[in-house]
């Protein structure tokens, strides 16, 4: 529910945080996955962070939730964290940050055609036109990747992860009102839980990081990249409109490409820029450049990368 108090200083300095914290979490999950094996290290991450979401639940004191509300936030969770950085994880192991953060950032778009599909939202042309424009930035973003030898079939694979992600968002519309720290919580020791089963299944090796840079990526997205920008998106919705809240994910790549250049040395060519653009402007009047005729609700905010 939104706060009546409506937003102030503090909501933009949270909505800024959740541009900076969340946008660099495609190059924090690209440096885990070099050294970690990919299941592993997203179940590992998550088991933590959902430990300590459900520790801040419980702190808070927040209503235990119903048996439904327990049931959809599972599934919730099987979308969101289990199949979506199932994908996410794998396929960053041969993308690069930059590129999975533009990527990702298609998950706005996704989720609007989903809605439309599943008959939560009305078509509208802005829409088709938005849609068809932002596939033609991912086009020309999957063909400049390609000719840098990126696989095919990792680019797909962290699209997919960002289609999980827009999926769960239509989830959460039916889902029993539940507080957003218990749902989170669940989610993420769910998702935990079966990305850890498969990754035992595929025989992955549950080793603890040799390097530094693989610490200091999982402190980041444990922390920052779970439980602060979770937190920061449940108060920033509280106070907005979920449509205006979501232009942080629109933001992500600006910040994703930024820490790219300057941490990793990962360097981008004129048509990635160009394709990146493109889609951008594409996912802007297609999903956000019109009212939407529902409002989203607040219970929860995927994390993206």
């Amino acid at each position: 529910m939104r706060d009546a108090s409506g937003p102030n200083r503090r909501t933009w300095v949270a909505f800024v945080l959740i541009v900076l914290f969340g946008g660099a979490n495609a190059v924090a999950v690209r440096q885990t996955v070099l050294e970690l094996d990919p299941l592993w290290a997203a179940g590992a991450r998550f088991a933590i962070a959902g430990a300590l979401m459900l520790a801040i639940a419980l702190a808070d004191r927040q209503p235990f939730p119903t048996r439904r509300g327990f049931r959809d936030a599972a599934v919730y969770g099987v979308f969101a964290f289990a199949i979506s950085f199932a994908c996410i994880n794998l396929g960053l192991h041969d993308v690069p940050g930059g590129t999975g953060s533009v990527i990702i950032a298609s998950a706005p778009l996704l989720t609007l055609g989903l809605a439309i599909a599943q008959g939560q939202e009305r078509f509208h042309v802005r829409a088709l036109l938005g849609a068809l424009i932002a596939v033609a930035g991912v086009a020309i973003v999957f063909l400049d990747q390609l000719e840098t030898a990126v696989p095919l079939g990792s680019l797909l694979l962290v699209l997919v992860g960002a289609l999980s992600l827009s999926q769960s968002s239509i989830l959460v519309r039916g889902m029993a009102r539940t507080d957003p720290l218990w749902t989170n919580a669940i989610g993420m020791l769910t998702g935990s839980g079966l990305l850890l089963a498969v990754s035992a299944i595929a025989g992955e090796a549950w080793l603890l990081p040799s390097r530094t840079t693989t610490w200091l990526a999982m402190a980041y997205i444990i922390v920052f990249g779970s439980v602060v920008v979770f937190s920061l998106s449940i108060y920033v919705l509280r106070r907005l409109p979920a449509s205006v809240a979501a232009y942080s994910v629109l933001l992500f790549p600006l910040v994703g490409v930024t820490v790219a250049t300057l941490l990793t040395g990962e360097r981008f060519s004129l048509s990635f820029v160009i394709g990146g653009a493109v889609m951008l402007l594409g996912i802007y009047i297609g999903a956000f450049q019109r009212r939407p005729p529902r409002t989203a609700p607040s219970s929860t905010m995927a994390d993206p990368g």
